[in-house]
């Protein structure tokens, strides 16, 4: 397969959004939602060659899956991590490490597993240090902080899901 600079160029960014739709996930954004629209556009601009479809609808069922479930968690008692400063560098730091240590392990499924899982690792390190520096009443109590760390990793397994089928269909 031979890409022109300009689809060079394009494929790297669709990457890349797939990198920022599955960060978003850890924050309880709508990442999911970006990587469908992400592989939407991708199939469009290249005529459904790769992506069909069937594998849109697919993808579509995870998203709208996820985001649902998402939604219910958030309706519990599931401790809510605050979106601050050190979060985000932390998950950042966390998501480059993590692929650094499973890429060599796990190959493309170390990339993606392993931004996502080091990202949740730095997020939860710092709301782990955060929560330790609060009084007792407002801590958050072992059960809402497990129910956090299930949520996000119900929603990040689906997203990893979603970007494994999407190029297993670009690639094959």
């Amino acid at each position: 397969m031979t890409l022109s600079s300009l689809a060079a160029v394009g494929f790297v960014f669709f990457i890349l959004i797939l990198f920022v739709g599955i960060y978003l996930t850890l924050f309880g954004l709508p990442g999911t939602i970006i990587i469908f629209l992400d592989v939407l556009l991708y199939a469009l601009l290249t005529g459904f060659a790769q992506v069909g479809w069937k594998v849109l609808l697919l993808l579509l069922i995870f998203a709208i899956l996820a985001e649902s479930l998402d939604f219910l968690a958030r309706l519990t008692d599931a401790h809510k991590a605050p979106v601050i400063r050190k979060s985000l560098w932390a998950s950042a730091i966390g998501a480059v490490a993590g692929m650094i240590l499973l890429t060599p392990v796990l190959w493309g499924i170390g990339i993606w597993g392993g931004f996502f899982l080091g990202g949740l690792a730095g997020l939860l390190i710092v709301e782990l240090l955060r929560q330790t520096k609060l009084r007792s009443p407002h801590q958050a109590s072992n059960r809402a902080f497990f129910a956090m760390i299930g949520q996000k990793m119900v929603k990040g397994f689906l997203a990893l899901i979603m970007i494994f089928v999407s190029l297993l269909n670009i690639y094959s």
